[in-house]
C-alpha cells in the first residue's frame, strides 16, 4: 500500500480527453466536486486554449497534471518544463531516455516530474516490435531506477507493476496508474495492461487515472463519486 499521504479523494486523476477547452470546462463544471484533480493532455493541447484551460482549473482550487510526454534533446525539454513554473502544475511527464530526465527534473521547480515507463496500451507483442527483447516488469523497474536516479519524482505505470515497484524502487517514488478499469475491459478498449481501483492500491499506487469509464458513463458525476466511495473504503477514510 502506498506511504505517500494524500486526501483520499485527491488519489483520482480524471483524464480529461475531450475534443476541445469548451467541452472540457462544460465537463469539469459538470462532475464538480466529485473530481478534484485533472490530467490534460495532447488531444486538448493540439485543439487551442490549453494553458487558459489550465489556468481556468487551477484557480478554482483543482489540481492539474500536463501530461505531455516531454521527448526532444534535453535542452529542449527542459526549456519547455521550465516554462510551467508559478503555473500551479502538479506533475508533468516525461518519456525519454537518461538525459532528458535529468534535464526535466533540473528545471522543474515546483512541477513534480514523472517518467512513463511503459504505457498501458502495450503488451508484450506491441514491446517486441518495438525492439525491447526483456520482461514488461524488468523494463518497468529499470525505467523506474533510471527515473529516480536522475531526479524525477515518481513514474507513470500499470498497476500491474506497481507491487514489483514498491519492492524494488525506494518508497519515495511517486506511482501513478493509468489503465484503471472498475468493470471488465471492453473488447474495443485500446488499453491492455489494466486493473480495478482496489488491486492498484493494493498492488501500491498513489494514484489512479480514470478516463472513460467516467467521461462516457450516462452520468459522468455519480461514476466519478462510485470511484471515490471505492478509493475511501479501501483508505478507510484516512488521507
Amino acid at each position: 500500500m502506498t506511504r505517500i499521504p494524500v486526501p483520499s479523494r485527491e488519489r483520482l486523476i480524471f483524464a480529461m480527453d475531450v475534443a476541445d477547452a469548451d467541452a472540457a470546462r462544460k465537463l469539469a463544471e459538470r462532475l464538480g466536486d466529485s473530481v478534484q484533480f485533472y490530467k490534460l493532455g495532447l488531444e486538448l493541447f493540439m485543439a487551442g486554449g490549453y494553458f487558459e484551460l489550465l489556468d481556468w482549473m487551477v484557480e478554482r482550487g483543482k489540481r492539474v497534471f500536463v501530461d505531455l510526454k516531454f521527448f526532444d534533446v534535453p535542452a529542449t525539454v527542459g526549456s519547455a518544463v521550465r516554462n510551467l513554473a508559478g503555473r500551479g502544475v502538479t506533475f508533468a511527464t516525461v518519456h525519454g531516455n537518461q538525459g532528458i530526465m535529468e534535464a526535466a527534473a533540473a528545471a522543474k521547480g515546483d512541477v513534480k516530474i514523472l517518467a512513463v515507463t511503459v504505457l498501458t496500451s502495450l503488451d508484450r507483442g506491441d514491446l517486441d516490435d518495438l525492439g525491447f527483447a526483456c520482461d514488461v516488469d524488468k523494463l518497468v523497474l529499470s525505467r523506474a531506477r533510471r527515473a529516480l536516479e536522475a531526479g524525477c519524482d515518481g513514474v507513470v505505470s500499470s498497476g500491474l507493476e506497481a507491487a514489483a515497484l514498491r519492492a524494488g524502487v525506494d518508497d519515495r517514488l511517486i506511482v501513478v496508474t493509468p489503465g484503471i478499469r472498475p468493470v471488465e475491459n471492453r473488447p474495443v478498449d485500446d488499453q491492455k495492461r489494466v486493473v480495478n481501483v482496489e488491486q492498484a492500491f493494493a498492488n501500491g499506487a498513489d494514484y489512479i487515472v480514470v478516463g472513460r469509464p467516467i467521461r462516457d458513463a450516462a452520468d459522468p458525476q455519480a461514476a466519478a463519486e462510485a470511484i471515490q466511495s471505492t478509493i475511501a473504503g479501501v483508505f478507510g477514510g484516512r488521507a
